[in-house]
């Protein structure tokens, strides 16, 4: 039977997702909650690894197992054994055809930022910071320059393991609400650290540094020296995998309705 799960997290206390030698990694936690719960060693795939500090609202993970459980009893009972700032949020049976990383058809992150003068406290981790003021219309503009398909090389962290820089940018979206930002971004995928190296140049438009063209140079030098340091992972949220409709899996969770 393979089985997909809904995972949401706080990266905050964690290594990144994938397994490491340490321990301290969500991948590490999961599998181990999986252990407790059924008895058996589980090997578990993931739709998108993140980096340590990034949350995730909806990751999807799948593996196969003989174990017979009722499926709700995957979210109960695996919870039992998890850390508070890990959580199992849905399971389904899938077909063998399905591959919770082969069979998405997209990727979909969020970067929640605070504009304050002063620090976040309560907030800590969970966003972003800058204290001068942002320009809205100018880091649309840069925006647009971003959306499409374009060699992203000079976004690219150098341990970047993709094939090729050439990625396509469906949707980045900028909008406001009090004190905070959120930048939303799809595309079909997404290099190591882009889109924190994106942040970090939106804000230099943002913050006046550079004009909104700028971003247009960057991209065509296609050399991470062009671009703005690789900014904090505190804000950064996985939304999850964009799937096609047939596959039956939740769009979204109910983790979603905190963001700013």
């Amino acid at each position: 039977m393979r089985l997909a799960l809904g995972i949401s997290y706080n990266g905050q206390g964690y290594e990144g997702w994938q397994s490491q030698l340490s321990g301290r990694t969500v991948q590490d936690k999961l599998e181990a909650a999986l252990f407790s719960f059924t008895r058996q060693k589980v090997s578990t795939l993931c739709a998108g690894r993140t980096d340590a500090g990034v949350h995730g609202l909806m990751q999807v993970v799948h593996f196969d197992t003989a174990l017979q459980r009722p499926i709700n009893a995957w979210v109960r009972g695996v919870n039992a054994f998890l850390p508070d700032d890990i959580a199992v949020q849905w399971s389904k049976e899938m077909p063998d055809s399905f591959h919770c990383r082969g069979s998405a058809t997209g990727r979909r992150y969020v970067y929640a930022l605070l504009e304050s003068p002063v620090r976040p406290s309560v907030e800590s981790g969970r966003v972003g910071w800058v204290f001068r003021p942002l320009d809205l219309e100018a880091m649309q503009k840069a925006a647009e320059l971003l959306v499409g398909e374009h060699d992203f090389s000079s976004f690219r962290a150098s341990a970047c393991q993709a094939l090729s820089p050439v990625k396509t940018l469906r949707r980045l979206e900028i909008s406001r609400r009090g004190r905070y930002w959120r930048f939303e971004f799809e595309a079909n995928a997404f290099l190591h650290h882009m889109i924190r190296n994106l942040m970090g140049s939106l804000l230099q438009v943002g913050q006046g540094f550079q004009p909104p063209q700028w971003i247009a140079e960057v991209l065509a030098a296609r050399s991470r020296d062009a671009a703005a340091p690789t900014f904090s992972p505190n804000g950064l949220y996985f939304l999850g995998p964009v799937y096609d409709a047939h596959w039956g899996l939740p769009e979204k969770t109910a983790a979603y309705d905190w963001l700013p």
